[in-house]
């Protein structure tokens, strides 16, 4: 494997993030849901009008993971009113991270999930919250490694199918 580079996506990247958002959620969820959910989440969430309206929004961060110059995962952290739930100032969200399947168990996450909190720390924030599907054995293992806590419950809709989401926090030291 090749040396693993993490860049901040910018507008010139909203094509890159559009696909690599499709083909990620696709390869995580499409076995769990079904095709018309899919093809209507993936329609209504990953337009390159969206992909644009939120790397505008100064309260959300994109990062995406390189290896040479192929894109294989990115990052998406929201601050105060760009937060899809708490929009608490003391806290960042994490909303997204995704690696392609090809390079899963090869500590891209880790590596993503590691930015998430040097951005945390460097904006001085007490938490760093998430939510992840409760039928995602993998990523829950994952964040509950991490340090994160299970705080609540929300529902995520996944095209026309109400999902719960386990909301999950892990306190960042001073």
């Amino acid at each position: 494997m090749e040396e693993i580079t993490i860049s901040k996506a910018s507008i010139s990247d909203v094509t890159t993030l559009q696909v690599i958002g499709k083909q990620t959620f696709f390869e995580t969820f499409a076995a769990s849901n079904t095709k018309e959910d899919m093809e209507k989440y993936l329609t209504e969430n990953f337009t390159v009008e969206k992909i644009t309206k939120e790397v505008n929004n100064p309260g959300s961060h994109f990062f995406i993971a390189w290896e040479n110059a192929e894109a294989i995962g990115y990052l998406k952290l929201n601050e105060v009113n760009a937060q899809t739930e708490l929009q608490d100032d003391t806290s960042l969200e994490i909303e997204r991270i995704y690696v392609k399947s090809d390079y899963h168990g090869k500590k891209i996450g880790q590596v993503l999930y590691e930015k998430a909190l040097e951005v945390a720390r460097i904006q001085k924030k007490k938490s760093i919250w998430l939510g992840v599907w409760e039928e995602n054995p993998r990523a829950i293992k994952f964040y509950e490694k991490n340090g994160f806590v299970a705080f609540d419950k929300h529902i995520f809709k996944m095209g026309e199918d109400e999902q719960t989401d386990i909301m999950m926090r892990k306190t960042l030291q001073k």
